[in-house]
């Protein structure tokens, strides 16, 4: 049997595993333990797993990824995440559909202290999704907009699954997070504007709630300096040079710690469970990697992603035919896992290929930033695609007497918003290295 065929193999069984509903990160380290001892027996195997964990953990650039997840649990236990909310809804909640709109800019605001697209969803739901239901819009609508815009905790920088792509493809964090800027500045827009259109031909779907006076508008504006501050010092301190990522990780930490302990949600356990749940995710993380990781080597001791690469790029197949099979291969997994699985699993794939393929003259490094953020933007869509879709599963947990088909049926709008703005950045790259010119 050749390489390829062990490799279809393995992968087949890998997905037999998922769908037995083993977790992705055990479902990887078994499949990839299983194809590394057919290929190479079992003390080589061992061997490998002696050095293989501490070579993974110890990657110093990985310590990014802890610091954002506290950085954003101290930020739902500081209250950020309703003065956001409230924020956007003193503003623009009196237009019909405003407080749906102004939950999607507090996602985006949320998202730019956290990284988080579960987090960013299960924090915005437990604040916005009262308040809509009380204002009486749609369930359908209500729900379907809280988790789509979730999803803009990962593309709206600081971005965990951004850390690990640069560190799967050896680019430049800061780079990558001031190139996923705009792109998600324009999703967010796109989501507003999805919200519009629907108020605008089912009224009754997004009712206008009444226009506050300006005092209290700015008084609900002032209550967001917190996060306009520590978004600007981390994002503005590591695109300046001033901070690396790491760093600006850990003083924004201490930041939204200290925001937290002066709006008292530090109290009790507060801070314990802020401890317990950044211990929880990153746990999780590093096991979808170590699992990835041990898969990703059998596949090289396959040479499959070698010939993968070398087949596609002989069959003469057009980039933008190349490009649209991997988009759709992306679309197809997010039906079944999670966003940073997926990227663990294909980069080592997809990434020689799209190097190795033109793509509007684009050089390397560029080349490589431009792939990172469309891979993003398409993974951030499987969080909200039946039949898996974390997003909604978490919003369908808050709003038990809304079907799940009702809330997916409310997302189809957003997913048409998310498929124009991956062609947006297809066809017109300088899209997402704007910021980057700046």
């Amino acid at each position: 049997m050749t390489g390829v065929e062990q490799g279809a193999v393995i992968g087949v069984l890998m997905l037999a595993l998922l769908a037995l509903r083993v977790h992705i990160g055990i479902a990887m380290l078994a499949a990839g333990s299983i194809g590394y001892v057919w290929v190479s027996g079992l003390g080589p195997l061992l061997k490998y797993l002696q050095s293989a964990v501490y070579a993974r953990y110890s990657v110093y650039d990985l310590s990014v990824v802890p610091l954002f997840l506290l950085m954003g649990q101290f930020a739902t236990h500081g209250g950020l995440s309703r003065a956001l909310f409230q924020a956007g809804n003193a503003l623009i909640g009196h237009w019909r559909g405003g407080m749906a709109m102004a939950a999607i800019s507090a996602c985006a605001g949320f998202g730019a202290i956290c990284g988080s697209s579960l987090a960013t969803a299960a924090t915005m739901g437990q604040v916005a999704l009262p308040e809509l239901r009380r204002q009486r819009y749609s369930p359908r609508l209500a729900t379907a907009a809280i988790a789509a815009g979730g999803t803009l905790g990962i593309l709206i920088p600081p971005s965990v699954p951004l850390v690990i792509y640069a560190i799967l493809t050896e680019q430049n964090i800061a780079k990558l997070f001031m190139a996923a800027f705009v792109p998600g500045i324009i999703a967010a827009v796109g989501y507003m504007v999805v919200i519009g259109i629907i108020a605008r031909v089912s009224p009754e779907q997004a009712p206008a709630g009444a226009p506050l006076p300006w005092s209290q508008r700015l008084r609900a504006l002032v209550e967001v300096w917190p996060v306009v501050l520590i978004f600007l010092v981390v994002i503005g301190g590591i695109y300046g040079g001033i901070f690396t990522p790491t760093e600006a990780a850990s003083i924004g930490a201490l930041a939204t710690a200290f925001v937290a302990w002066r709006s008292g949600g530090l109290k009790g356990r507060g801070f314990l469970e802020c401890l317990y749940g950044t211990a929880a995710a990153t746990g999780m993380i590093f096991l979808i990697m170590l699992g990835a990781d041990i898969l990703n080597v059998f596949l090289a001791l396959t040479m499959l992603p070698k010939e993968l690469a070398a087949w596609v790029t002989g069959l003469g197949i057009p980039p933008l035919g190349i490009l649209a099979t991997i988009i759709l291969i992306y679309l197809v997994l997010g039906c079944i896992m999670d966003s940073l699985s997926m990227l663990l699993l294909t980069i080592p794939i997809f990434f020689p290929i799209i190097m190795g393929t033109d793509f509007w003259g684009l050089a390397d490094d560029p080349k490589a930033i431009w792939f990172g953020i469309l891979a993003l933007m398409v993974v951030e869509i499987g969080l909200i695609t039946p039949p898996v879709g974390m997003n909604v599963f978490i919003i369908s947990s808050m709003a038990r007497d809304v079907p799940m088909i009702e809330t997916f049926k409310g997302i189809v709008p957003f997913l048409v918003s998310d498929l124009l703005r991956v062609l947006l950045i297809v066809f017109v790259p300088s899209v997402a290295r704007v910021a980057l010119k700046l």
